[in-house]
């Protein structure tokens, strides 16, 4: 695919950050338009924490940590210390380099701006090209009910709770009233591929795809958008995406996948390991498309990249 390509990714944590991570060296990343997750944020020590934003902006800049995928490289962690003296032993790790970006992002939305505007400002004082939007201005917080326990708000359940426990259903709190951030559609309708990401379909793709409107726009360039599955040989390759397909009734698997993103897609991107479901994608509607999807390395990734941007473009 040329220069003039536009490609829109919906994204959430670290696995959709791996393949950005490739995609950005087969396109230039002013080429590109991220759709990130905000149904994980939540606030810590009064600062607002945007988790997902955070890994796909780090990683765009080059400064993520290699070894996590999420926080920045080279971090110290003497203010979370500090701050365990006032509040406790601290459970969500926040590093010196990261505060500065939750402090900024805390007062600049204090002084009255989107959490769009203050996203576009993070990114580009990181040099950033690329777009990163967050799926909207409006709070939509991710709620995990567990077998037994009331509903947990996302961070306390996958970071706090380890992702630990039998999930019973996902609350998506505020998202009826909330609007797709300014440009979001646009985002999905006019790009050359849409890509959804190898991200959990119900915690990170889920909330932005609850969106109003934002399944009917996908629908309308079907043929155009693919997906990665982010199961592979029954598990997930990173989260608890295989716990929840299990724990609300799908199949653990990249048909259960496709089922979930059926009308939606035109293309599913899965494993050599799954390849035996290839013909029963194809009975959905959706075409099959056979890949090494670990990306264990950027060199992987930007491979897988390049079957994604292949199946678009054919």
């Amino acid at each position: 695919m040329g220069n003039r390509v536009t490609i829109t990714t919906l994204a959430g944590g670290v696995g959709a950050a791996k393949f950005i991570r490739g995609l950005v060296r087969r396109i230039p990343q002013k080429n590109l338009t991220v759709i990130v997750n905000t149904g994980d944020d939540e606030y810590f020590y009064g600062l607002h924490v945007s988790p997902d934003l955070d890994t796909v902006t780090y990683t765009l800049a080059g400064v993520v940590n290699p070894t996590t995928g999420w926080g920045r490289a080279h971090e110290t962690f003497h203010a979370l210390e500090a701050l365990g003296q006032f509040y406790g032993k601290p459970w969500f790790n926040l590093g010196d380099r990261d505060l500065a970006t939750h402090l900024y992002r805390t007062e600049r939305l204090r002084s009255g701006l989107s959490l769009v505007e203050v996203t576009r400002e993070i990114a580009q004082k990181l040099g950033v090209k690329a777009r990163v939007l967050p799926m909207s201005n409006d709070r939509v917080h991710t709620h995990v009910k567990l077998r037994g326990r009331p509903p947990l708000p996302f961070q306390q359940y996958f970071v706090k709770g380890g992702a630990r426990g039998a999930v019973e259903a996902i609350e998506l709190r505020g998202v009826e009233a909330a609007r797709p951030a300014q440009g979001v559609l646009e985002a999905i309708t006019e790009a050359t591929g849409v890509i959804l990401a190898p991200s959990n379909p119900f915690v990170s793709l889920g909330p932005i795809l609850a969106l109003n409107g934002v399944r009917e726009a996908l629908s309308t360039v079907r043929s155009r958008v693919v997906a990665i599955s982010p199961i592979v040989g029954g598990k997930s390759v990173k989260g608890p995406a295989d716990a929840m397909m299990r724990g609300l009734g799908h199949e653990v698997s990249p048909r259960g996948v496709a089922r979930l993103y059926q009308n939606l897609i035109g293309v599913l991107i899965l494993d050599q390991v799954d390849r035996h479901y290839a013909d029963s994608i194809e009975q959905l509607g959706i075409k099959p498309v056979i890949a090494d999807t670990i990306m264990a390395t950027p060199a992987k990734a930007a491979r897988l990249a390049d079957v994604v941007l292949a199946a678009i473009d054919g």
